[in-house]
């Protein structure tokens, strides 16, 4: 494979913030969105795992994209999850978000069911694709069987980009198993594929991986993208070093509710730290230990948060 190809780069799973309520803080999102923008992010990969969107409905996802959007945030930058238990909304949602010009939608695997067969992920993704019948339709496969107990095999992959192969495009691997991530890139050297952590990322780029789509990138985003911009460059290693250390202190903690104190604390905004039940917010001891935690590794957002 050519290690020469175009690298779409960072891609935040941008963290939905919310009011006491529970209502969400349009606001405050759009206002984060052009934060990590601004620290280095290429692009936003809103309404995933890490933007708590299976807790949206799908009116407020569509709302939301269109806030995002009429911000001057360029739709190009911009690769939602679109991924519903039911394949109409799943349809709904990629249709709205492939009109609204987006580079790609993120798609997951017909979760819920348990023991789904590969023809049955496949028959999921080829539906939409059918139902949705739009040639500007981009899709990256998102690979998370942790949550969503069934992801995307090798064979389904293989026969997703022999029957589509202008619209089937990408992978996020969020599994957490490098031997996966390298499994699919030597596999398929023509899909665009993004380790799911920056724990991955300089071994991925070094085996043809575009970038990488992380969730800790929503406090950590600019250490991210200058390894990025310099893996080929002497210290790349000590670099994605400090970024596995920083990764490992959050991942001791639910990552969701971490990422949110920790960018409360770093903002003085305590209402970051809502999220949406089932999820609950991190306990003041758990946050007063991750705090330590950071501080071990010299770690801190405060300086770079424009928007405390």
């Amino acid at each position: 494979m050519s290690l020469d190809r175009p690298q779409r780069g960072v891609f935040v799973p941008a963290l939905t913030p919310f009011k006491q309520d529970l209502a969400v803080d349009e606001a405050r999102f759009v206002e984060h969105c052009k934060w990590l923008l601004a620290e280095g992010a290429n692009g936003l990969a809103v309404f995933g795992t890490t933007s708590e969107a299976n807790s949206l409905s799908n009116d407020e996802r569509r709302h939301l994209l269109e806030r995002v959007i009429g911000s001057g945030i360029a739709p190009r930058a911009l690769m939602p999850g679109t991924g519903c238990c039911a394949i109409p909304e799943t349809v709904a949602l990629t249709r709205h978000a492939v009109e609204r010009g987006v580079l790609g939608v993120l798609l997951l695997p017909p979760f819920y069911y348990k023991n789904v067969s590969d023809d049955g992920v496949y028959a999921s993704i080829a539906e939409v694709v059918h139902r949705v019948g739009d040639a500007r339709l981009r899709i990256y496969l998102y690979h998370i069987p942790p949550m969503a107990s069934v992801g995307f095999s090798l064979p389904v992959i293989e026969r997703l980009l022999r029957d589509f192969p202008d619209t089937v495009i990408g992978l996020k691997d969020s599994s957490g198993d490098w031997n996966n991530t390298e499994a699919v890139l030597n596999a398929f050297p023509e899909l665009e594929v993004f380790p799911g952590s920056e724990a991955f990322l300089l071994a991925g780029l070094r085996s043809g991986a575009v970038g990488c789509i992380s969730a800790t990138a929503n406090v950590n985003v600019a250490a991210i993208a200058d390894l990025l911009r310099s893996w080929r460059e002497p210290g790349a290693d000590a670099k994605q070093a400090e970024l596995t250390a920083i990764r490992a202190a959050v991942q001791k903690f639910p990552v969701i509710p971490a990422a949110k104190a920790m960018l409360a604390a770093a903002s003085g905004e305590a209402d970051w730290k809502v999220v949406r039940p089932p999820l609950r917010p991190l306990s003041a001891e758990a946050a007063a230990d991750l705090a330590r935690m950071l501080e071990a590794l010299d770690f801190s957002i405060a300086s770079s948060l424009a928007h405390a």
